[in-house]
Order: structure tokens, then sequence, then C-alpha cells
């Protein structure tokens, strides 16, 4: 596809002025270049398999729109650029412009469609608690008056907060810049529990140096559906993302890919999560929604 002169100087001119109708596609056209975000420690959906080398469940849905987005605009030779990315700073670098697409393990709810759009779900979790063996927490209630950590910028912070409030625990939420360092806290004894997304902190456990000291307890606090994040009313490559990702579910490749890393061994010390499709995300992919958290 060529791309006139003046369809490239207006694509330029919305990055620029920050458009509020983003056309991302016209600017990766124009650029030559699309780019992903990844997260560093977000198992098994983004996280690192060696400096600047993200794999995972998300980073393969992110190359598969990839090869959509080649195909659409008849570019082979597309640049790819990764970007890591945070809780914290994921969304305004996505509504900046600086990234194009961000598939992670972004809860898809109300408060963040205010600032960006979000594509068909990929996963269902839910807030729960990562503790060692040794510390005897079964439970919300165990953690009065204790030190808790969450990750800056999740949901879960947010419904820890409120729990706390609501349950007057006076627990000490401690929050930590990404998942790794959270469960830092936890691994030294700096935090009693590492309150996160359940399928995070299962995938923490899987990596640690003692997988056998941790586990995960309490009650999930709410349901989270996971989904990709890209531009805010950006109908044209919303609709490409996830023609994308129905194409997968309807072929029977997204289910390979969810396998891969969720049922398989998984680097880097090739331990597999056993954790079976739940049927909230067959129901999605029988009928794919972008419906947020409640």
């Amino acid at each position: 596809m060529k791309i006139s002169a003046l369809m490239v100087a207006v694509a330029l001119a919305a990055v620029a002025t920050g458009a509020q109708a983003a056309d991302t596609l016209a600017k990766i056209a124009a650029s030559g270049k699309i780019t992903l975000a990844y997260r560093e420690s977000s198992v098994p959906f983004s996280y690192l398999d060696g400096p600047g080398k993200p794999i995972g469940f998300a980073v393969d849905l992110s190359n598969a729109v990839v090869e959509a987005v080649k195909k659409k605009l008849n570019k082979p030779d597309l640049e790819v650029a990764l970007m890591p990315v945070t809780s914290q700073n994921r969304i305004p670098l996505l509504s900046n412009g600086t990234i194009d697409l961000e598939c992670g393990s972004t809860t898809n709810n109300s408060a963040r469609a205010k600032d960006v759009s979000f594509a068909i779900n990929h996963f269902y979790t839910g807030t729960r608690l990562l503790v060692k063996k040794s510390s005897h927490i079964k439970d919300y209630a165990d953690l009065a008056k204790k030190t808790v950590t969450s990750t800056t910028g999740t949901t879960n912070a947010l419904v820890m907060r409120k729990y706390n409030a609501e349950k007057n625990l006076d627990m000490d939420i401690v929050l930590a810049k990404d998942h790794a360092d959270a469960f830092l806290l936890v691994e030294s004894g700096r935090a009693v529990a590492f309150a996160m997304d359940d399928i995070l902190l299962y995938g923490l456990i899987a990596n640690a140096k003692n997988p056998s000291e941790f586990e995960v307890v309490g009650e999930a606090l709410q349901v989270e559906p996971y989904a990709c994040m890209l531009a805010k009313d950006d109908k044209e490559f919303k609709k490409l993302v996830d023609d994308t990702f129905i194409g997968l579910m309807k072929s029977g490749e997204f289910e390979k890919m969810y396998n891969k890393w969720f049922l398989q061994p998984i680097p880097p010390k090739n331990v597999p999560l056993n954790l079976p499709m739940s049927q909230q995300l067959r129901d999605n992919i029988k009928s794919p929604s972008d419906k947020p958290a409640t």
C-alpha cells in the first residue's frame, strides 16, 4: 500500500499534536515501525528470558498482531520496537503515542477505558495472596496490623486498600515498582503477603529459588479480565487486533498458545504452571467479548 505525502504529514501531525482520534495504522505506515510494550516479570504473560528478550502468552498475542499489521499495510519488513513498561507508566505511554500496543497482564476495566481502548479479553483472574507457608496466613483476616505489598498502578492495590478500610484491618500496604519487587518483599520477610492476580502469583512461585516455601491463599476478591490496550477510540486498529484474536480462537491456535504457557514447562526453570483453561475463558472463546470488569 502506497502512502501519500499528505497522509504521512497528517499522521505525523496527529502524533505531534496528540489528536484525540488516534490512527495507529497510519502512524505505523508513516514511520515504518510498530512499538510493542512488554512487562519484565508478568509470568507467563510477558516476562524476560534474558536481557531485552520478552517471552510469554501475551507476547505471542502481540506478535500475531504484528503479522496482521504487516499484511494489512503490505510491509513485510516492518520494524518492531520493544519497550518495557510498568503498571504505573503503561497507560501514559500508550496515551501519548510512545507505544502502539500493550499486551501483558492488564485488567480491562471501565476506569481505564476513559483513557485507552481494550481488545477482546484473553484471560480471567482475581486478587489473592502469595505468602510463605511458614507464615501460617490463610486468609485476609490474618493480615490485620501486618505489612502487605502489591504493585503500584494495579487494580489489586486499589482493591486491597478498599478491603483494608472496609474491614478495619489496619494493614500497612506497601506498593512496589513491579511484581518481582513485590515478591522480593515477601521473600525477604519485609512483607507477609503479596496481593496480586493469582495467575501472576503462581508464575512467580514457579520461578522462585525455593518454590516449595510459598503458596497462594485466600478467596479471589473479584474477577478481572485481561486484555491488550491500544489507543483510545482507534476503531480501525481495534478491529484489526480483535479480528486477529478471534481468528486465533476460532482456528484453535489460541488454545494451543494457552497450553504452551499454562500447561507445559516454561522458561527459565522449565516448570509447568498446570493451570487448565477456566470456564470463563472457554466461554469467551465461543463468544469473544471486550466486556470490562464490573
